[in-house]
């Protein structure tokens, strides 16, 4: 049995090079299988590490619509078994009704978001519209990118995990960074960062999200879901994901550098002085 509080390892290696090799050691996460259970019934089971599990529980249920509201969790356990970890939930009624009616399951490996979806317009579904009038400045999505990378605890020991964070004017310790949570897998740490944000009641629509991953057509879901304005990513977007954003009413920022970053959707939401407003706009 993995206990809770493990979520790293530190293991022998040996360092290669073309001169030969020498004994050497690395930290590595965790990761272990974490059931989802709702009302008696599994409904996921997904890989990711073993931290911040209540943040997960709350954070999976309400990105993937199982409650509207974190209200409608009456209850949670945390159940340690030989072979993983239960998150074990009692949804109030009358969601539990509601739930029970449409109840599925669904397995999903590290990182996979649409595993068991039943249908093509599940996989595609489309998000609520995120209506937030909120406008950042270039030098405010800079500063939260060079915040980002002090904030990964856990990154920093194994170099193995994705991050996701909140950034809010005036929040955080100096840095603005409202919120931050890790896991071997990107949707895991949007989740966890959804169930803190939710637990806490943390004002979303005044603040945007950072990514150390791409951008998938998940993760948009997921960021409409809670009602993330704005969302800013390192690596690039899929053509799905853009056309996504565009949908949901989210400003989607990606190939993030601390040099500049590509605007590819709604970039009225970032007060740039480019001229040209169209979609993939580049600031430098």
């Amino acid at each position: 049995m993995l206990p809770l509080d493990r979520v790293s390892r530190t293991i022998w290696t040996r360092r290669g090079s073309a001169s030969g090799s020498v004994p050497g050691e690395r930290a590595i996460p965790e990761e272990t299988a974490i059931a989802f259970t709702y009302n008696g019934g599994s409904y996921a089971v997904m890989m990711a590490t073993p931290q911040d599990l209540e943040d997960f529980a709350y954070g999976f249920s309400l990105t993937e619509g199982v409650v509207s509201s974190s209200d409608e969790i009456e209850s949670l356990e945390i159940i340690e078994a030989d072979l993983g970890i239960e998150l074990r939930m009692r949804l109030a009624e009358p969601r539990g009704s509601f739930y029970s009616e449409r109840r599925r399951h669904m397995a999903g490996p590290t990182g996979c978001g649409l595993c068991g979806i039943e249908s093509l317009e599940e996989a595609v579904r489309m998000p609520r519209k995120v209506q937030s009038r909120a406008s950042f400045s270039p030098e405010e999505i800079i500063q939260a990118l060079a915040a980002l990378a002090p904030a990964q605890t856990l990154n920093r020991e194994t170099r193995a995990v994705h991050a996701a964070a909140l950034w809010s004017r005036g929040q955080g310790l100096g840095s603005g960074l409202l919120a931050l949570r890790e896991d071997v897998g990107r949707h895991n740490a949007l989740d966890k960062l959804a169930g803190a944000l939710a637990q806490r009641q943390s004002s979303i629509a005044d603040g945007f999200a950072l990514f150390t991953s791409r951008v998938s057509v998940e993760m948009v879901q997921k960021a409409a879901a809670i009602g993330v304005p704005l969302v800013v990513a390192v690596s690039a977007p899929t053509a799905l994901a853009v056309r996504m954003a565009e949908a949901a009413g989210i400003t989607l920022v990606a190939v993030a550098r601390d040099d500049g970053f590509e605007i590819f959707t709604h970039a009225e939401r970032v007060l740039t002085k480019v001229p040209d407003h169209r979609a993939s706009a580049h600031v430098a």
